[in-house]
């Protein structure tokens, strides 16, 4: 039986040349689907739509006949003018139908290619993982994993298993002696044998006896019996979870123009659309500060306008106080993510740091500071040529022992690729080592 999928997507072509398209050009489908998540809203980053990747990308091969090459007298029927034997000369190259080159010397280049929600988000999240997931607790909703165990007499169709089935009912028939179809089959040329010769009768009748006692024995003793049925039995056992505590702290005080709060943002909005779309197990705790921090829904945490002074210690003694009392460090993955623009009380680096030192990054798995800065044609690149106060605090604690990384940005386009350098997917060979600035 042969089953052929004739469903249609939304553009009309078959679901499995939408899919062979998408495995082929899958390199720059994810190159594009990357670069066009820069120029798109926060709310917008995890909708699908239309990519653009270069149109020498998805052409095909093809064969096709030589154009100087090979000897050809074709007649075309109903034509007025040439006859078998007269030379055609041959048509100029490159008069065939095709886009026309624009003014300025550009041609047609891009293929528009329209990605569902899913599909982009597949492109999207591909390769990335939390890193050093490791503390498991079966609590809460444990994971069912199927395995199997064993065979049993009876079950749903489905779940028959006829290799063990037919291996039961060889044995039944070998024990019962039942004949086989060849054994029937010499009788039965034995006997035409003798029939034919005219000789032996008794040696016939006695044929004719066993022919019948063995015929009788095939449907005594049938091929499947119900004792012979086995069906596969399948064990649905808990499977430990691992469970983890993304801590998201941003800065929203006064020095944070619209700018860097746009860039803080969008980098929260990758991480919450990745925790929320990859893992079951995840609870995602919004913090907001300015000389004082608060833990805040998600509607608040990316569209309060709230703003005043920046202690950013206040925002690590709120993480650490709701960790304390809802995620004990035995049973969760603990995680943090912090965006400033470092502008902090220079009496208040000391603090953050030593809360960072001896609190939070002994209990966390991994800890992420990003520094939004101005963006092109803002304060002339301040930011690329200074470093805050509190960057170099948060220095001092860079190495192999401690799970920080630190990263700057200050233009949107290069939310998504710094995003990607820190939760991308590791090589098990490299081992959890420090993560540098």
């Amino acid at each position: 039986m042969h089953i052929i999928d004739r469903r249609l997507d939304p553009g009309g072509k078959s679901l499995a040349n939408r899919q062979r398209f998408i495995r082929r050009a899958r390199a720059l489908v994810r190159q594009a689907v990357r670069e066009a998540s820069g120029s798109r809203g926060i709310r917008e980053v995890d909708e699908g739509g239309s990519v653009s990747i270069p149109a020498d990308g998805v052409h095909e091969p093809s064969f096709h006949r030589g154009g100087e090459t090979g000897r050809r007298e074709p007649v075309l029927p109903g034509n007025k003018t040439y006859v078998q034997g007269d030379r055609i000369a041959r048509p100029p190259q490159g008069g065939g139908s095709g886009s026309e080159g624009s003014p300025d010397g550009e041609g047609e280049d891009q293929f528009r290619f329209i990605l569902s929600r899913e599909e982009f988000l597949e492109f999207f999240l591909e390769d990335l993982e939390l890193p050093n997931l490791a503390k498991r607790q079966i609590m809460g909703d444990a994971q069912e994993i199927r395995r199997p165990a064993g065979f049993r007499t009876a079950g749903p169709p489905a779940a028959l298993s006829v290799p063990r089935t037919l291996r039961r009912s060889l044995s039944r028939r070998i024990a019962l002696r039942r004949p086989s179809s060849d054994e029937i089959d010499g009788l039965k040329r034995d006997i035409e044998a003798l029939e034919k010769s005219g000789r032996s009768a008794r040696r016939l009748a006695e044929l004719k006896l066993e022919l019948e006692r063995q015929e009788r024995r095939t449907r005594t003793i049938p091929f499947i019996d119900p004792v012979d049925l086995r069906y596969r039995r399948i064990e649905v056992t808990p499977e430990p979870v691992a469970r983890a505590a993304m801590f998201c702290l941003m800065d929203v005080s006064a020095s944070m123009d619209e700018h860097m709060k746009d860039l803080a943002k969008r980098f929260f909005s990758l991480l919450y659309i990745f925790l929320t779309r990859r893992y079951r197990q995840v609870e995602i705790v919004f913090i907001r500060h300015t000389h004082e921090a608060k833990e805040v829904d998600e509607e608040t945490f990316f569209h309060s306008r709230l703003s005043g002074g920046t202690v950013i210690s206040s925002a690590l003694d709120e993480m650490a106080k709701i960790a304390a009392e809802r995620f004990p460090v035995n049973q969760w993955n603990i995680y943090g993510a912090q965006a400033s623009d470092g502008d902090n009380l220079s009496t208040d680096n000391a603090r953050s740091v030593a809360l960072l030192r001896s609190t939070i990054l002994p209990m966390s798995q991994f800890y992420a500071y990003l520094q939004v800065g101005h963006g092109e044609g803002e304060r002339v690149g301040v930011f690329s040529r200074q470093e805050s106060s509190l960057w170099r605090a948060y220095q001092q604690l860079v190495g192999p022992d401690l799970p920080l990384a630190m990263r700057k940005v200050d233009n949107r386009r290069d939310i998504y690729p710094i995003f990607r350098e820190l939760f991308e997917r590791k090589d098990v060979h490299t081992g959890s080592g420090g993560h540098g600035v």
